[in-house]
């Protein structure tokens, strides 16, 4: 194999489900000659032992080395981060009832809601009337107190704020982030560098 300068980029958190780790897995790799990618790309860098998730950190001369040690004569350079970390993740099995059920959760949510939206559009905004008819309607009697209706209200608006504003799902109506989803992403990137962090002085680091 001739001479070749290699490129590596390497992002700071990579999530794997495979446990032979290959180094195409967790780096972007760039060549001029096109059989040096796929040769490096195929190379192993870790083989996860056990049957469990795991978090490893690794030193990007991990990386360099085993590349220069099956390959003598190769230059590699950086140009992604120095220290990274690799997540594996057990494949799950896929779970097509549960997708089932979570797409009739979501359309009785969009029916009521849009139902209730209607109901106190209608009443000039008064919620406590709609409730009033909503349960007049249901038991025949007029309710004097607070009932479940209210407090199903009371635990649904919070919860309601947390799912929007915390992105628990990964489709997104547009592509401009939010600055929750701004702060979320700068505490991400505080966990990777403390776990990096605690790994390189706890000796944990793969070099």
């Amino acid at each position: 194999m001739k001479a070749s300068v290699v490129y590596l980029k390497v992002d700071q958190n990579v999530q794997v489900v495979n446990k032979k780790i290959l180094l195409q897995d967790i780096a972007e790799i760039y060549s001029d000659d096109s059989n040096i990618i796929k040769e490096i790309g195929s190379t192993v860098l870790y083989t996860v032992k056990g049957n469990k998730n795991e978090i490893l950190t690794f030193s990007v001369m991990k990386v360099i080395g085993i590349i220069q040690k099956a390959y003598p004569g190769i230059t590699v350079q950086n140009i992604g981060e120095a220290e990274f970390i690799v997540e594996y993740r057990m494949p799950e099995p896929d779970k097509k009832w549960l997708e089932y059920i979570k797409l009739v959760f979501v359309s009785l949510i969009v029916f009521f809601g849009s139902a209730f939206t209607i109901m106190t559009f209608n009443t000039d905004v008064s919620v406590g009337d709609v409730f009033n008819d909503f349960y007049y309607l249901v038991t025949g009697v007029h309710k004097s107190d607070g009932s479940i209706l209210e407090i199903a209200y009371s635990i649904g608006i919070p919860v309601g704020i947390l799912g929007f504003y915390n992105h628990f799902k990964s489709a997104k109506v547009h592509d401009d982030p939010t600055p929750i989803h701004t702060e979320m992403r700068v505490f991400e990137e505080d966990i990777n560098k403390t776990i990096l962090a605690d790994s390189s002085r706890e000796g944990k680091m793969i070099k």
